[in-house]
């Protein structure tokens, strides 16, 4: 039985670790159709990105659905006033979501729907329907295996304590 166990959680450990070293997705392309900002709070880092269209929310996150992949991914729905420390603080946001690859990198995308005449969305001629800032949080392979490292450590130490009790 112990034999059993220790080749399962090897087996466990040994696909986590593949799991984890597996190459980042880059940053997704803008979406069809759309303007990229020059604004300079859109510019300022490589993993923060802000682009005007004319797609509705579900368009857009379809579109950065299949274009982050990854075997394992999520979705979380976040209160758009959480945009201020999730992407940028002075972000206007109508609606925040995130899609997660977990214990490696993460893609949040805010959406902007102005409402008001005085924010209304006109370059270059064209009227545009919303913003949407995307923002990157990658990390490094390092990082995950030793977090998988201690997690390994910590049920190691776990199970020889409760097999005491």
């Amino acid at each position: 039985m112990k034999l059993t166990i220790r080749i399962f959680f090897s087996g466990l450990l040994g696909l986590s670790a593949y799991y984890l070293l597996l190459p980042a997705p880059p940053f997704p392309p803008p979406p069809p159709g759309s303007l990229v900002s020059t604004e300079p709070a859109d510019t300022e880092s490589i993993y923060r990105k802000a682009y005007y269209t004319n797609l509705s929310r579900a368009e857009v996150l379809d579109y950065y659905r299949s274009n982050f992949l990854s075997p394992l991914r999520y979705r979380l729905n976040h209160p758009p006033e959480e945009s201020y420390a999730l992407i940028r603080d002075q972000t206007r946001s109508s609606w925040l979501e995130e899609i997660v690859h977990p214990w490696r990198e993460t893609l949040l995308i805010n959406g902007f729907y102005p409402t008001l005449p005085t924010e209304q969305i006109n370059l270059y001629g064209v009227h545009y329907l919303n913003k949407i800032t995307i923002r990157m949080i990658p990390s490094r392979p390092v990082s995950r295996l030793t977090v998988l490292a201690l997690a390994g450590l910590a049920a190691i130490y776990l199970s020889k304590e409760y097999a005491r009790i």
